[in-house]
């Protein structure tokens, strides 16, 4: 096989966002799959991975066990949830692969975790895969060091009813970016529900504000609130794909890196 090519296995690959990482792949000139992971009990294991995203078969059957097929791959794309994503990267440590994570919600303990496994191997783990994301995330915090102290600071989401964690990783992730350019700690400053008499608004706050309707797929914005005028900066995402091709975009990054710690920013040059 060409040097170029990265081959992939993807954890959770009959889920929601598997299967548009599925499809980004089948669009990819220089990312194949090699092999694809679901949980020990999902109904379509052993079935070819190609006939159930609806595209051609691949011959590749849907494994329970990522250890039974971490060989064949070059980097692990994993879109599940925290304790899960850092199993499989102990998994892809031992193995000397790269990672791509797209989980949310990890804990402190957990991160460390993340941190010493990545002394190994290569990982890019970010919240949001999604282009347009990773550069609002540059943006805002531009805006909040030229903006400055005269502005109040909000970050409104909006997701679809299934998602179980909130505020989402994406917000966590703009909430901390803009308490860092506003030299601010954002555990003290972050304020997540108002309700009753609280009071003036305190100055430093950044509020953190969440949304749950239907079946939408993603919505971020930035407020920046100053007395006479108003800036906002909104991402709205109208399907998984934006994710599952930054995803990919990121495999084929990471895979020829050396060991540590990555994000979307990293792999878009955006630092």
């Amino acid at each position: 096989m060409d040097k170029d090519i990265v081959r992939a296995v993807i954890v959770g690959a009959a889920g929601r966002m598997g299967m548009r990482v599925l499809a980004a792949i089948h669009e990819s000139p220089n990312v194949f799959l090699a092999a694809a992971v679901e949980r020990p009990d999902h109904p379509y294991l052993g079935r070819d991975i190609g006939e159930i995203a609806g595209l051609e078969k691949w011959n590749i059957p849907l494994s329970g066990a990522l250890k039974e097929v971490i060989a064949s791959g070059d980097v692990v794309i994993e879109f599940t949830n925290a304790e899960s994503s850092l199993k499989d990267l102990k998994v892809a440590a031992e193995n000397g692969k790269s990672a791509v994570i797209g989980s949310t919600g990890f804990s402190a303990s957990q991160m460390q975790e993340v941190q010493f496994l990545t002394q190994k191997v290569p990982c890019v783990l970010s919240p949001n895969m999604s282009v347009g994301v990773n550069v609002m995330f540059k943006v805002i915090a531009d805006l909040a060091k030229i903006l400055g102290e005269d502005y109040d600071v909000e970050v409104v989401e909006a997701h679809h009813r299934m998602k179980k964690d909130a505020p989402s990783g994406t917000a966590m992730k703009m909430g901390q970016i803009l308490a860092q350019a506003l030299r601010r700690n954002f555990d003290q400053v972050s304020t997540y529900e108002r309700k009753g008499i609280i009071g003036e608004r305190k100055r430093a706050e950044i509020g953190m504000q969440t949304i749950r309707a239907g079946d939408i797929v993603g919505e971020h914005t930035v407020i920046f609130g100053g007395l006479g005028e108003r800036l906002e900066v909104t991402h709205r995402a109208h399907s998984r794909d934006n994710f599952a091709r930054g995803a990919v975009r990121a495999a084929a990054w990471v895979a020829k890196q050396k060991p540590g710690l990555f994000d979307m920013q990293d792999v878009l040059g955006l630092k």
